[in-house]
Formats: C-alpha cells, structure tokens, sequence
C-alpha cells in the first residue's frame, strides 16, 4: 500500500524525537492507518497526497469529536446552574 511505504520512510524522523514526541507522533500515525484505504483512492500524482488527507481527516473527527464533549459539558453545566437556582 502506498500509505504504508510513505510511513516507512518516516521512521527517520521519528528516531529523532523525543520520548513523549514519539507517543504523539506514534499516535499521529496511527490516525492515519485507519483512513489509509479510503485515501488511497484518490487519484493523485503525489504519493503523500492520501497520506496528508487521512491524517487531516483523523485530526478534523477529533476536533469535531472534542468540539461535541465541549458543547454537551456546556449544556449540562447550565442544566445544573438551573436546577441549583430552582431549589
């Protein structure tokens, strides 16, 4: 898989980081597997192309994912500020 090769060849780089670095970057990666297949079918003349997007892709669901825990956390905090003044 094309994906694949490309995060071989960033093993250099990651040999370079530091220990906690290599956790999020480790991590980083592994984002990016799990979106590889649908990438790859782009049709791109870069190689790094479908891995560009898959990790962009990984990083936009978490910020949605987070952006959701932060609005449901909001609303319950209110509920909450609500219920305290009822009482």
């Amino acid at each position: 898989m094309i994906v694949e090769d490309e995060l071989a060849k960033l093993k250099r780089f990651r040999e370079f980081l530091r220990s906690e670095d290599k956790e999020v970057f480790d991590d980083l990666l592994n984002q990016c597997r799990l979106y590889a297949s649908y990438a790859s079918s782009t049709a791109s003349p870069l190689k790094e192309i479908p891995l560009i997007i898959s990790i962009l892709f990984g990083q936009h669901k978490r910020l949605m994912e987070l952006e959701k825990n932060i609005k449901s956390n909001d609303n319950d905090r209110r509920l909450a500020t609500y219920a305290d003044v009822g009482d």
